[in-house]
């Protein structure tokens, strides 16, 4: 899922090492009818790209797999893979999650990330001090929530807007951020600070 639009540094757009093979777009569930087609729920905010001809790869060993059929079915999809005809058959694939390849991700405008992208950022503040590792990006409605594992213990809430975060650079794998009026890592307690 993409984060707001945040100020990069010229030249970070490209994808780093590090970078999974594969991306989670969806999880399959149950078969439904008679013809092969099987639930799926949604994990991906490109959903359109599932469509009739795509590629995708099925379960922990990734089997490679083309939809032949889809079509929207109460929160989720109904799909259809090629070469798969009975219920039966469907049913194989139950509890799997469907993957693409990250290289073949839709591009986000400028300034946007992937969460995979900014888990495992180094976070530092306007004067370069670290704060610690971004850990987990918490989608809240508004804006998402930046967690920051601090380096002698304890984690950071950072909101994932302009004001608070200035900088990504994903070739350095690193973030330099404001630190707002009750946001300050040195605090043991209170708005801004969880403990772990």
């Amino acid at each position: 899922m993409p984060s707001p639009q945040i100020p990069a540094q010229a030249g970070t757009g490209s994808p780093s090492s590090g970078e999974p093979v594969y991306l989670a777009v969806g999880c399959l569930r149950r078969p439904h009818g008679m013809r092969g087609e099987i639930l799926m729920d949604v994990l991906t905010d490109f959903p359109e790209r599932l469509q009739p001809g795509a590629m995708v790869y099925v379960g922990e060993a990734h089997q490679p797999m083309t939809i032949s059929g889809r079509r929207v079915h109460a929160d989720g999809l109904l799909i259809a893979f090629r070469g798969v005809a009975a219920r039966e058959e469907a049913g194989q694939f139950r509890n799997q999650y469907v993957y693409v390849l990250a290289a073949n991700r839709p591009p986000l405008p400028e300034g946007e990330y992937y969460h995979h992208q900014l888990i495992g950022l180094q976070v530092m503040d306007e004067k370069g001090k670290v704060l610690g590792v971004l850990a987990e990006v918490l989608e809240t409605g508004a804006n998402d929530v930046y967690v920051v594992r601090r380096m002698q213990g304890g984690e950071v809430l950072l909101p994932a807007i302009p004001s608070v975060v200035l900088e990504v650079n994903l070739a350095r794998r690193q973030m330099r951020v404001h630190l707002l009026p009750g946001l300050d890592e040195d605090r043991e307690s209170g708005v801004g600070s969880r403990e772990s």
